[in-house]
């Protein structure tokens, strides 16, 4: 029987935009976050609506789900992993949505790059995991049900384990995607980070946050 449980690591806009796009798919949804009784109020406003997610601790939504997905912030990605339980997410699908960026020059810049990324970071912490980068390379609002002008472009993923990048799509084709583009193994996720602060840029001087890159041919 195919999985409906997913487990949301964060609490920010890019979580709860994930968190209640997957319950209104049908999924049942525990949003995992340090302090849960500060998301109290948001849960509360998805009562009782196709909306609807439940709350608790990062180690209880990586338990709670059999596909789990990393929404932090870059820079708190290892710490937030450790209070998870890497043994939690032994087996499981792991989408990434993290992005290695600073902002404390007011650009977004990325913290590494080039020769390592977040992706491969997550992956290497999480050895018994299949761990699929995707998500991060397009706004919070278009994330779940994307709506653009033009066409929408796939997905772009990458990952090393074949099978789980194929059940990436299926979960992306339901989220209203069209597909996915395939930029290979785990390291690609060196590549497909470096897109964002480019994607900033572009929406910067195109006034618009609803943008994203695809494949031409």
């Amino acid at each position: 029987m195919e999985t409906r449980r997913i487990g949301i690591i964060g609490s920010g806009d890019v979580a709860k935009a994930l968190g209640r796009g997957f319950a209104r798919h049908g999924w049942d949804v525990k949003v995992g976050t340090r302090s849960p009784d500060k998301l109290r109020a948001w849960t509360d406003e998805t009562a009782g609506t196709d909306d609807a997610v439940d709350v608790g601790s990062f180690a209880e939504a990586a338990t709670h789900g059999d596909v789990v997905v990393l929404a932090v912030r870059g820079d708190v990605a290892k710490e937030a992993l450790d209070l998870a339980g890497v043994t939690n997410f032994a087996g499981k699908l792991v989408l990434d949505a993290t992005n290695p960026l600073d902002f404390t020059g007011g650009e977004p810049r990325l913290l590494f790059g080039g020769t390592d990324s977040l992706g491969e970071r997550v992956q290497a912490m999480l050895p018994d995991a299949s761990v699929v980068k995707c998500f991060n390379t397009v706004s919070h609002h278009q994330m779940v049900d994307p709506e653009f002008e033009a066409e929408t472009p796939p997905m772009f993923v990458c990952g090393d384990d074949a099978d789980a990048k194929a059940r990436a799509e299926e979960i992306l084709t339901e989220l209203g995607w069209p597909g996915v583009e395939d930029a290979g193994g785990i390291e690609s996720a060196r590549y497909l980070e470096a897109l964002v602060p480019l994607w900033v840029r572009v929406g910067e001087n195109r006034d618009t946050w609803s943008h994203a890159f695809g494949v031409v041919q």
